[in-house]
């Protein structure tokens, strides 16, 4: 216990700098997310590049190489922002590519005479799909939402190597300190076990409420 009481505000730091870009990044990812899954569906041609384009080259590119591009190509171009900026940027638009494949695969589980109706009283595409076809496909992809949000949670580690306060990166200075590794990794776990717990638990709640019966 001595290497979490002795160093409880180093943990408690990291824990908060965990947290806090899990939660920027998951509004970010959500917001991305779901604007490229209406590009995906949408009418227009050239959106529907866009939308491909984006979740193809995303979900194909490893996360750290995602943080070099925007932690260290970014300001080349004169965007200069604090450092868990930037990995928010890089957490949320990496898993945004996954949130809109999540949610596409919802959308395309509404009866297509849904949609078929909507347009026939006259409805949008953009009024048909955030009035008729999302929210009903959300109710369908709560537990993949929920599934890919924690494992923005774990991937914030990646974080720390970028000089971003994370809860993964105190283990350097408690090695530095000489405390056991074992006994910091372990106290590192069950942080990272309660954001995730939180997350589950969270994502239960929604499904017991909105999700649908099978």
């Amino acid at each position: 216990m001595d290497v979490l009481t002795d160093n409880f505000s180093l943990y408690g730091k990291g824990f908060l700098g965990t947290v806090e870009l899990t939660v920027y990044s998951s509004a970010l990812a959500l917001a991305l997310g779901f604007v490229m899954a209406s590009f995906r569906v949408a009418p227009v041609g050239s959106l529907r590049v866009l939308g491909t384009v984006w979740v193809t080259v995303l979900r194909n590119t490893p996360l750290t190489l995602l943080f070099f591009a925007v932690l260290l190509g970014l300001p080349r171009f004169g965007l200069v922002l604090p450092f868990q900026l930037f990995a928010v940027l890089a957490l949320g638009c990496y898993t945004s590519a996954f949130i809109c494949e999540v949610l596409r695969s919802g959308i395309n589980t509404v009866p297509t005479g849904q949609g078929e109706a909507a347009r026939s009283l006259g409805m949008t595409f953009g009024q048909t799909l955030s009035e008729v076809v999302l929210p009903q496909a959300f109710r369908s992809v709560i537990p993949p939402v929920g599934s890919t949000l924690i494992a923005l949670a774990k991937n914030s580690a990646i974080a720390g190597a970028f000089s971003v306060t994370e809860l993964l990166g105190t283990y350097r200075t408690l090695n530095e300190l000489g405390y056991s590794i074992i006994w910091t990794f372990i106290w590192i776990a069950v942080g990272y076990l309660i954001i995730t717990l939180t997350i589950s638990a969270l994502f239960n709640v929604m499904e017991k409420r909105w999700g649908v019966a099978r």
